[in-house]
């Protein structure tokens, strides 16, 4: 058995730090849930909280948010799937796009299921991953604002997301200044210059965020209180929002080194041994979760002296050295994660979800 908890205290706490954070700078924000992977117990958990904006990047999570919370507003935050419009326009209030062709379709189906949709048009901005070149805005813009049942509500742009490449004022000044320039060309406003995400977040802190840029998404922050630029945690945030629980099903006494020939593992490894341990013994604990589930490189043992061995599809090997904490098997081993190992998990049919005071 293995058990995820999200501890609603801790993520209480992450929310209250982050919105009177923003309120203070009048940002406005939403959350982006793409890590709950549409699981309605965590998305209430959000809600209860009194968010009422979440970022996802699945239609399915999409409409898991709109069945749980069917007053909050929704937006879908990569280029839209052409074959995917119908279910945009549905379940998405607001989409984020980059290509003309696709927001004509969006203008079409909006059209059909009589809606306005919102859309933000996303900017490069030299990470590389999704954006209107900034030489090609202003025709952009020109096309989409003729479009019946299409409102464009924002502008926007990502870092950090593909090659690292960080946000720094000058970036965010340029953001600002493309939004200067559509409003004046066409007399239009604009209401958001989505610049900030979690990576933004020590800019804000030291009062290094334009004035101009006026609304935030973010995930990696509440859940884990990441500070993307030292690697470390914010200051009064939490890490542990959540945490994995996984049973012991097995624990001998072993070798440290395997006898007889050796070939690649299932995973394609050929793992390799210190000469100095043959002979030695260890504790060894098998846990009931492996690489189905989780890459063991993103599970963090809170006993420091609980090290990973090797996994294989539905079960992780320990070494519990000389296993001086009386680990038996049937208990439960507690890890920490971070957002790629609660992403694994979540992806996971086979492990429960549970919600802890």
């Amino acid at each position: 058995m293995a058990i995820l908890k999200l501890y609603r205290k801790k993520l209480k706490e992450n929310y209250l730090f982050l919105d009177k954070l923003f309120r203070k700078h009048g940002i406005e924000w939403g959350v982006v849930s793409k890590l709950l992977c549409g699981n309605k117990l965590f998305i209430k958990e959000l809600y209860d909280l009194g968010i009422r904006e979440l970022h996802d990047t699945r239609i399915s999570n999409l409409k898991a948010l709109k069945q749980t919370a069917p007053d909050i507003q929704t937006v879908y935050i990569k280029p839209v799937p052409k074959r995917s419009i119908a279910s945009i326009i549905k379940y998405a209030d607001v989409s984020f796009n980059t290509s003309l062709s696709t927001i004509k379709l969006l203008s079409k189906e909006a059209q059909r299921q009589d809606k306005l949709h919102k859309i933000i048009i996303m900017v490069e901005m030299g990470d590389l991953r999704e954006g209107v070149m900034g030489e090609q805005l202003v025709e952009f813009y020109k096309n989409v604002f003729r479009l019946p049942n299409i409102e464009i509500i924002g502008l926007g742009t990502n870092f950090n997301c593909l090659n690292g490449i960080m946000p720094s004022v000058d970036k965010l000044v340029q953001l600002c200044l493309y939004k200067q320039l559509i409003e004046v060309k066409f007399d239009r406003k604009i209401q958001w210059v989505s610049g900030g995400t979690t990576v933004a977040i020590p800019m804000l802190l030291k009062k290094q965020i334009p004035k101009g840029v006026n609304h935030f998404r973010v995930g990696e922050a509440l859940f884990f209180g990441k500070d993307l630029f030292t690697g470390g945690v914010i200051k009064n945030m939490n890490k542990d929002v959540f945490r994995l629980y996984a049973e012991v099903i097995e624990l001998y006494e072993k070798p440290v080194v395997p006898t007889g020939q050796q070939m690649k593992n299932p995973s394609g490894k050929i793992p390799e041994f210190n000469e100095a341990d043959f002979g030695k013994k260890t504790y060894r604990a098998i846990i009931d979760v492996g690489l189905l589930e989780c890459n063991p490189r993103f599970l963090f043992p809170e006993d420091a002296s609980i090290k990973h061995i090797e996994a294989s599809s539905d079960m992780l090997v320990l070494d519990l050295g000389r296993n001086e904490n009386n680990y038996k098997v049937g208990d439960m081993l507690c890890f920490q994660l971070n957002y790629m190992g609660v992403l694994g998990v979540m992806n996971s049919n086979y492990v429960i979800k549970e919600v802890e005071a």
